[in-house]
């Protein structure tokens, strides 16, 4: 028996692909008609969070944050079975992730954090990443689990809280990508030009790929051999500005890495690789 607590759009698909699988699932949901929508695929919904984890040897959560977690976790607690597994795939920070190992430890219960690059799609059809990090032989013990969830579990090693920071890392690229899209999409605009034709570009001329070969040339750390030099990168940035600010349109991530460039201009790295702005994190 498996208890999953948390089913939102994304926990509600974990639970669906279980039951596909033949698992019987307890569920519970702060708003509780979501838990009970559930039933019809075969779950079976309990409004009192303690009896929702009665009887489970496995409890799934998927909540909004530490907060949120510590508090059903404390609720719930009082109808834990001896030396239940909890398996949180919640994005929280990775102390509080390390916190709650140790404090459901000392309890006799097991914690661990597997946070996911997953949408409810791949929930439902088992697809995407999960991330694991901490006690090998805990993660050892439920593997063939998170497996059957995701279409690729990555297992980050011993430290506690490491996935949780990784998750968090994946996220702000997420959000970074996001915003500077946003803001090709506005100069698009400024130009007049059809974010059709944005969708063309990158259809042929994918940046994305190019991320992992970008990451290892920022960890190398070597800047003196630019491809793209840091004064002429510059002065694209500022005939981007000038194109926005032109037509009133207001540009989100461009202006704050035009004032890093500047900053690095005025410490004499113009004629270094643009990326030299990154140096200071590596």
């Amino acid at each position: 028996m498996k208890a999953f607590v948390g089913t939102g759009l994304l926990g509600a698909n974990f639970v669906k692909a279980m039951l596909r699988r033949g698992d019987q699932v307890q569920v519970w949901n702060r708003t509780a008609s979501k838990a009970k929508a559930l039933e019809t695929d075969g779950a079976k919904a309990f409004e009192n969070i303690i009896d929702a984890v009665r009887g489970a040897k496995l409890i799934h959560l998927t909540l909004k944050d530490d907060a949120a977690v510590n508090e059903v976790l404390a609720a719930a607690s009082s109808g834990f079975e001896p030396g239940v597994t909890i398996i949180d795939h919640t994005t929280t920070s990775a102390d509080g992730a390390v916190e709650r190992t140790a404090k459901w430890k000392a309890m006799g219960f097991t914690y661990l954090h597997a946070p996911v690059f997953m949408g409810p799609p791949n929930a439902l059809e088992s697809s995407g990443n999960m991330l694991v990090s901490g006690d090998q032989q805990v993660i050892k013990s439920v593997e063939a689990e998170l497996a059957k969830m995701t279409g690729k579990l990555i297992n980050f090693g011993s430290e506690e809280g490491k996935a949780a920071g990784i998750k968090l890392i994946g996220n702000l690229f997420l959000i970074s990508m996001t915003a500077g899209l946003s803001d090709a999409l506005a100069l698009a605009k400024a130009l007049s030009i059809d974010a059709a034709n944005i969708a063309e570009l990158f259809a042929s001329w994918n940046p994305g790929a190019g991320a992992p070969a970008r990451l290892d040339k920022l960890r190398a750390g070597e800047f003196s051999k630019p491809s793209w030099e840091l004064d002429m990168a510059r002065k694209d940035a500022g005939l981007m500005m000038d194109a926005a600010s032109e037509k009133g349109i207001k540009l989100t991530v461009l202006p704050a890495v035009a004032a890093e460039m500047d900053n690095w201009i005025a410490k004499g790295h113009g004629t270094d690789d643009w990326s030299v702005i990154a140096k200071n994190n590596l």
